[in-house]
């Protein structure tokens, strides 16, 4: 019997099969979950596509966290495939590339990456709050917003946010019995990061500094903390961030 036999998940992201959101899918249903994807626009068939990758072919809905309607009709059309949810994945992210120069970006730039970065983790719980059980927990991803990291500049403001929004969310969601926790992975070759410019800056030195070491071609690590977050294992812990970046952040400059 799995970690996560008989849960029901909600798990956005899966683009690849080199994605952290791919591997979160796959060790659920290896686990024993029942496994919804969410994809939109011209990415719905990517996804499509790629879930096929995974033990079981889940069902794809769509879902454009900027989109309101989207997210005002998720918990009706998700009762179509199933009758609750006890977990939600964000996987999520998006800076225009003007975000990526700190001194230049404009406010647009800045907006866009703060909302579709950081506000769609409030968005996408409280969509899903409908369907959500006593017990359910909410996961996303971040990367360490404590520094000022070469080239991430306005996605690491964004991300500051991010993790600030999974802490108030904490605080109210916590009184109806659901956890909601980070995990901050280290630099992954997947597709987010590609899109990242000067982003190899970080696999350089990552593997050097890491007392565990580290892959960047290996999300497996992130997915199973996911995973674990997902679970009934952490049943009292919300408002966490847990580092899956081979103990990097514990080590000094």
């Amino acid at each position: 019997m799995g970690i996560l036999e008989g849960k029901k998940l909600l798990i956005t992201g899966v683009l690849m099969d080199s994605s952290i959101a791919f591997h979160v899918a796959k060790i659920a249903q290896q686990e024993g979950a029942t496994v919804v994807l969410t994809s939109f626009g011209r990415t719905m068939k990517i996804t499509q596509t790629i879930s096929k990758r995974l033990p079981e072919t889940p069902v794809v809905i769509e879902l454009d966290v900027a989109d309101q309607e989207h997210l005002d009709t998720l918990a009706e059309r998700l009762r179509e495939h199933v009758d609750g949810l006890d977990g939600v994945l964000h996987s999520i992210g998006f800076a225009p590339q003007g975000a990526f120069n700190f001194l230049e970006g404009t406010w647009e730039d800045v907006s866009t990456a703060v909302h579709i970065s950081a506000y769609s983790l409030k968005s996408l719980a409280v969509a899903a709050l409908p369907l959500m059980s006593e017990g359910g927990s909410v996961v996303g991803l971040t990367f360490d917003a404590k520094f000022a990291w070469p080239v991430y500049d306005w996605m690491g403001v964004a991300k500051a946010a991010f993790e600030s929004t999974n802490r108030y969310l904490a605080r109210d969601l916590g009184p109806k019995d659901v956890r909601c926790n980070l995990v901050a992975a280290g630099p992954i070759r997947t597709t987010a990061a590609k899109s990242i410019p000067g982003f190899e800056q970080f696999e350089k030195v990552w593997d050097d500094r890491a007392p565990l070491g580290w892959d960047v071609n290996d999300p497996v690590p992130a997915a199973k903390a996911c995973a674990a977050l997902l679970s009934d294992w952490f049943p009292a812990t919300t408002g966490e961030i847990i580092h899956v970046d081979g103990g990097v952040h514990a080590m000094g400059q």
